[in-house]
């Protein structure tokens, strides 16, 4: 037991101050909130369509989104200038990717990046993304599961899905794309909403009391393949369940207080560069609260020409729309500049946010020693469904390594990547889809 008499275990501080539910850890809970114990958080950002891949030795190789070297001696190209301060927090990978997803459509594969499933032909069935297991393993100890958010927002549509996030069964999970929806579900209060929510849980509650009494009594009475239709909408029904009464545990806690001053909370479509900053910020305020330890942010989905995100290049004075920058990018010195400065600005908003992580303190540590960020695309060249470009940065304290770049064999599936990263997230598996192994390259010690 601690001799000094203000410290005090983070239980009592949760119970004795309830406005300030999931903040940071404070010093006078040191001696009780060990590293081993602090929470542990997963964020994944995805970008569409390709990135600029070019001989490095000649004038567009300065765009190339892969560095040039390998190990610890590698120096970024021009579009990621923004993370020379970081180098020593992040590893980029190059030559991983799922081979279920090199069999599929050049436009398909972001419904699979955190997933590895194959959606070919006439199936569609997609199985449980990793953030959706971490946010199953930490569940009962946020507010939220997990927090998913895309530019374009729901679910989309089977292979041109709006959302990085699929549950246990593979149904894909609503992504929210307005800042401020977003920020009143985790951070608003008001006595109106809390009765308006409580009435709602107590129906929803009802509700699915009917509707798994009834499907009891159907199921004795159904064929074999109808029983398992059924079992498989049940499953889906009692993940409804579980989030009802996460909900109703805490409907009564005060949601943390955080300022909404310098946050951009009315931005949309129409102004992408202050929406992708503050998409940043409510995940890190979430993160900081501890209101969730899961988080997925989709900048834009792969249905081209209709995508809401698609514009965003042009809106900020690059040269075309998301898609074309990306064909464009195989044609010409010119086209490879346009792609690598869009780059350049979506690297400029990833170092944003990771900043932010490492500039707040946690314990002895920072935010980002305790924060895994996996950042990438599922393609190489536009629609090409290999060799991903992928950033994995933060976890210092959860067993990774970093300040290097690591060309892969084609023969590594990315599952392998989630696998370690899973093990070291209290997440344990010994399997996922098509993995063979870890990646003992990025791990300081192998489990």
């Amino acid at each position: 037991m601690s001799d000094k008499s203000w410290h005090m275990p983070r239980r009592t501080m949760l119970q004795g101050c309830g406005v300030t539910i999931g903040l940071p850890y404070f010093e006078c809970m040191a001696d009780h909130a060990s590293a081993t114990s602090r929470p542990r958080r997963f964020c994944a950002v995805y970008f569409p369509y390709g990135i600029v891949l070019r001989d490095e030795d000649s004038d567009a190789g300065r765009w190339n989104w892969f560095p040039k070297g390998s190990g610890t001696d590698f120096r970024f190209g021009d579009s990621h200038r923004a993370l020379e301060p970081l180098r020593n927090d992040l590893t980029i990978f190059s030559g991983l990717s799922h081979p279920n997803g090199r069999r599929m459509n050049g436009h398909d594969t972001s419904d699979v990046w955190l997933t590895a499933a194959e959606l070919k032909g006439g199936q569609l069935k997609n199985s449980v993304s990793i953030d959706q297991l971490i946010a199953l393993r930490h569940a009962d100890s946020t507010r939220f599961a997990s927090l998913i958010m895309s530019t374009d927002g729901g679910v989309g549509e089977p292979t041109r899905s709006s959302t990085l996030s699929f549950s246990r069964t593979g149904q894909p999970i609503p992504a929210m794309n307005r800042p401020r929806m977003v920020f009143n579900r985790f951070f608003g209060a008001d006595t109106e909403s809390l009765k308006k929510q409580t009435q709602q849980l107590k129906n929803s509650a009802s509700m699915l009391d009917l509707v798994l009494e009834h499907s009891r009594s159907l199921h004795r009475r159904l064929g074999r393949l109808d029983q398992m239709k059924l079992d498989e909408y049940l499953a889906s029904v009692r993940q409804i369940e579980k989030r009802v009464e996460q909900s109703q545990r805490w409907l009564h806690v005060p949601k943390p207080q955080v300022s909404a001053t310098d946050l951009h909370l009315d931005a949309d479509d129409t102004t992408p560069g202050e929406l992708i900053r503050t998409m940043y910020d409510l995940i890190f305020l979430a993160f900081q609260t501890d209101s969730t330890r899961a988080a997925t942010y989709q900048l834009g989905n792969m249905n081209g020409a209709t995508s809401i995100a698609g514009k965003f290049p042009q809106l900020l004075g690059f040269a075309n729309k998301m898609h074309a920058l990306a064909h464009g990018a195989r044609k010409g010195d010119a086209g490879a500049e346009n792609l690598g400065q869009w780059d350049r600005f979506l690297t400029e908003q990833l170092a944003y946010f990771i900043h932010r992580l490492k500039d707040t303190p946690e314990g002895d540590g920072n935010l980002l020693d305790h924060t895994m960020i996996f950042y990438g695309s599922s393609n190489s060249h536009t629609h090409v469904n290999q060799n991903y470009p992928l950033l994995l940065a933060g976890g210092d304290k959860l067993g990774l390594k970093h300040g290097q770049y690591l060309p892969m064999t084609e023969d590594v599936p990315l599952s392998n990547l989630f696998v370690t990263l899973l093990n070291r997230l209290d997440t344990p598996v010994n399997h996922f889809v098509d993995s063979t192994g870890e990646v003992a390259e990025v791990v300081t010690m192998l489990n």
